[in-house]
């Protein structure tokens, strides 16, 4: 190991430089904690969110300093970070995240008897979490990845994210406050720094046994390689690289064209373009219509101003991809804003004629791609051909009901959440929020980083099958000690 890791193990802020040190304590923690019950585990993650909110002051002021956002996002995001670990509170307490299923044994049934079986969702085991640099609380420290994985039962180890390393120990501190506070092992809860290196070294570590992610692309498929590649292959759920298509109907165009582009505008260049449902490619009718909202949006546009990113890196890749897309052949300048120095670049929007090569590239930033169609046909061939997304809106009225009828099949085949009259970016934290979708926008379509759902990526059924009633797990014993919600024969008892 050439980059030193300096961690936060739970119950002590004694510096260690060894990432084997906080997943041999997630290890040992484990069998404990998978262990609590639904009110103990309930109650720790409410603990959790009173701890940020007891140090919310100092975090605040550390994640604007060291981010660039403003005070009121991070405000907001504090907000949401303690919001969805009471969420994810109350699922657990309600025994949700148990998945318990029961077929009664049925030992007259002809022409063969049924064995008495008894299903519950088991956790994994120690997580890995990669903090997020675009949201230095609700996708870091303590957030969804976090949330959902100690909800789950599963210890967790964060690899803190090298942009806001102040930030992400305040809350590392909290989060091992609540851990003693609840009588947890320190292991319950562990937080690193450091590099590449570190995280290879930790998704290899045996004693991890998934990993949660939120990035780019490259970085989420070298993890993606790493896990795979172990004598032991883990799953990683990571989220990355997602473009969000926009579709305007003509119908959508009968209103006030002004106002729908500005609205295009304020959603692509919200927090600087910073966010992974950004609205990077527009598609829009071509006719005096669709001409009337392409020069709107590039007044807008064009009156707009750069804002902080994140890191002088995440700034060069944005001027680089931009510079790239305005060199593609075919490709016009609709409209460039102003720069406001090197951390702040300009915001821009072009039309293309194709979607072919660097077009369909995500460039992280408040960057815009608008391609024309000339009816419903033309447009569900290009839908056809994108790639995986975490999102995909359509902005249409009853007039346009047909053609959004003949989209909706195809966008569910391409993004994890669909909307109408909408902007992509906000995304709701809920029990039906999908904030995931099919490759490259995550590894695995199958759940979501966003919402209660999102616990089942840490979890795996068990079956029991005619275990004798005083062996078996409480939250599948016919006396259900717990109290929680099962389904017996299908049917929610």
């Amino acid at each position: 190991m050439t980059d030193q890791a300096h961690s936060i193990i739970a119950g002590a802020d004694s510096e260690q430089p060894d990432v084997a040190a906080a997943t041999t304590a997630a290890a040992k923690a484990f069998g404990a904690y998978r262990a609590t019950s639904p009110e103990e585990r309930g109650a720790f993650l409410e603990a959790v969110a009173a701890e940020i909110e007891a140090d919310r002051d100092a975090i605040i002021v550390e994640a604007v300093r060291e981010s660039g956002l403003p005070e009121a996002r991070i405000t907001g995001e504090v907000g949401r970070t303690t919001g969805q670990l009471r969420m994810f509170a109350g699922v657990v307490k309600q025994g949700d995240h148990l998945g318990v299923r029961i077929d009664p044994a049925l030992p007259d049934r002809t022409p063969l008897p049924r064995a008495d079986i008894r299903q519950r969702m088991v956790p994994l085991g120690p997580v890995a979490v990669f903090g997020a640099s675009n949201f230095p609380l609700a996708f870091s420290t303590a957030g969804g990845d976090t949330a959902s994985a100690l909800a789950a039962g599963c210890p967790v180890v964060v690899k803190g994210h090298p942009a806001h390393p102040v930030t992400g120990t305040l809350v590392a501190r909290a989060i091992t406050r609540a851990v003693e506070k609840s009588g947890l092992p320190a292991g319950t809860f562990s937080f690193v720094l450091g590099g590449v290196e570190t995280g290879q070294e930790l998704v290899a570590d045996p004693r991890i046994t998934a990993v949660g992610f939120t990035g780019s692309r490259g970085g989420g498929l070298a993890i993606v390689q790493a896990a795979s590649a172990r004598p032991v292959p883990i799953p990683v759920f990571a989220e990355m690289s997602s473009i969000n298509p926009v579709v305007v109907l003509p119908g959508a165009l009968g209103g006030d064209v002004s106002a729908l582009a500005t609205a295009y505008v304020g959603s692509l260049t919200l927090g600087s373009g910073q966010f992974c449902t950004n609205p990077g490619l527009l598609f829009l009718p071509r006719g005096e219509q669709g001409d009337a909202f392409l020069r709107a949006a590039g007044e807008a546009v064009a009156a707009a101003t750069g804002q902080t990113m994140l890191t002088p890196g995440i700034a060069e890749a944005y001027r680089s991809g931009t510079a790239t897309l305005r060199d593609v052949t075919g490709v016009r300048i609709v409209a460039q804003g102003t720069a406001s120095g090197d951390l702040a670049p300009a915001p821009q929007v072009v039309e293309v004629s194709a979607l072919e090569g660097p077009v369909t590239d995500e460039v992280f930033g408040a960057s815009g791609v608008v391609v024309r169609f000339d009816d419903v046909a033309d447009l569900l061939g290009r839908l056809e051909g994108l790639e995986g997304q975490l999102t995909a809106t359509v902005h249409a009225t009853d007039a346009d009901a047909p053609a959004a009828a003949e989209l909706l099949p195809v966008l569910e085949t391409k993004a994890g959440r669909i909307l109408f009259n909408g902007w992509p970016t906000g995304v709701e934290v809920g029990h039906a929020m999908v904030h995931g979708g099919p490759f490259p926008a995550t590894s695995d379509s199958r759940s979501t980083s966003v919402g209660s759902l999102a616990i089942e990526r840490f979890q795996r059924p068990v079956a029991y099958q005619d275990v004798p009633a005083a062996l078996l797990p409480e939250a599948v014993r016919d006396d259900n000690p717990w109290g929680v919600r099962r389904r017996i024969d299908g049917d929610l008892e």
